[in-house]
């Protein structure tokens, strides 16, 4: 199923980008199956030591090169810049090893286009999945779940997922300080709630890594728990400056 009509020119997908070149090229080919040939994507090379970049470009990708290994967020960030300025209406993100099934975008666009929603997350607990999420990370998305519930009284089944198609409102908001530069998950979600924003999920389809380095291998899982936490707390504590008037 192809997305057609006049959201080519409206709608950018961005890949982070680090050490994929196993996999970038057919998640690229794939995307462009799925929206057509004219979407726009924009993969941002995170200091990629393979040839991630390369291969990127010749699948048609456009590709800005960070200097380093710069993070996750950092990678994110500059993507959502690049699509403010080039006037992008929306954007989908989706990691390049693999793992998100481009088959599922449409679904994850429609609720975006219809104005239902500001943020869609694509969930692998309400779709399908091919590959046994570790019982650590599962037992950290179930608590994140369980936080987001207790704090804004909705349900999350996948806070962590990388998958999300997004409105332009969201990227102003991600292009300021207050977005995290390494682990962007549940406290830039939390972050979304206070400020107004309408979040839901849809059901995606997620496979395992084949790329052999995804960038989200080589967390520190205590790490990784300690600074999401900690920016959830921060976020709590300035819930009532987040407030803004939504069109």
């Amino acid at each position: 199923m192809v997305v057609g009509g006049s959201i080519y020119k409206d709608l950018l997908v961005l890949i982070p980008t680090f050490n994929e070149e196993r996999g970038i090229t057919r998640v690229i080919k794939g995307i462009r199956n799925v929206l057509g040939p004219e979407v726009t994507i924009l993969s941002v090379n995170d200091g990629s030591s393979d040839q991630s970049a390369t291969r990127a470009r010749a699948a048609g990708a456009i590709v800005v090169d960070l200097p380093f290994n710069m993070g996750y967020g950092v990678a994110l960030k500059t993507g959502y810049k690049y699509a403010l300025q080039k006037g992008f209406r929306y954007l989908v993100q989706m990691d390049g090893d693999g793992q998100h099934d481009p088959a599922c975008l449409p679904q994850l666009l429609e609720p975006l286009i219809n104005g239902r929603a500001h943020l869609v997350l694509g969930s692998r607990y309400l779709g399908k999945t091919t590959y046994r999420v570790p019982l650590a990370r599962r037992w950290g998305q179930a608590m994140f779940a369980g936080i987001l519930r207790l704090l804004t009284g909705e349900t999350v089944t996948d806070p962590t997922s990388g998958m999300q198609a997004m409105h332009r409102d969201i990227l102003e908001l991600y292009t300021s300080d207050i977005f995290p530069a390494d682990y962007p998950d549940a406290d830039v979600l939390l972050l979304l709630h206070y400020s107004g924003f309408r979040l839901t999920e849809a059901a995606s389809t997620f496979h395992a890594d084949e790329s052999g380095q995804s960038m989200h291998r080589g967390f520190g899982p205590i790490y990784y728990l300690y600074k999401v936490l900690l920016s959830i707390f921060i976020v709590i504590l300035n819930r009532r400056n987040f407030k803004r008037t939504l069109k």
